[in-house]
């Protein structure tokens, strides 16, 4: 989502944007998963654990990048930013939820906390986009 924002969406055609989800979801999960990988390995895991947790790992993230993919080539180019915010913060929130539940820990303040992390994110993200536009103009 960084990407979709720090290009300054408004201006980036949907070739553009899927191009970069592409990249996201190819280099940096390949990059993730190979940092994943090697963690498991000095941990001792066994090689079906490392592999299974390294695959696991660049599916999951891959399909989760598709499913951007999806949305901006499916919504309009006037609805795409608020179409791939409001998913990845419900993504967000569910995935969050989740794990405080299994880890037993209030999930409303966990849920609260990582949907603030994320709008800063974006915000920032946002800012750095407007300035770098505005430099390079």
């Amino acid at each position: 989502m960084a990407l979709v924002t720090g290009l300054g969406a408004a201006e980036a055609t949907k070739s553009v944007v899927v191009s970069a989800l592409l990249i996201a979801a190819l280099a940096d999960n390949l990059t993730d998963s190979l940092s994943i990988h090697i963690f498991q390995e000095s941990e001792q895991l066994e090689n079906k654990e490392v592999f299974a947790g390294t695959v696991t790992n660049f599916v999951t993230r891959l399909l989760v990048c598709l499913s951007f993919i999806l949305l901006v080539g499916l919504l309009p180019v006037s609805a795409v930013l608020a179409g791939v915010i409001a998913w990845g913060m419900s993504l967000l929130a569910a995935l969050t939820f989740l794990v405080a539940r299994e880890r037993n820990i209030g999930a409303s303040l966990e849920v609260i906390k990582h949907l603030l992390g994320a709008a800063t994110v974006i915000i920032v993200s946002q800012a750095i986009g407007h300035w770098i536009s505005a430099t390079l103009s």
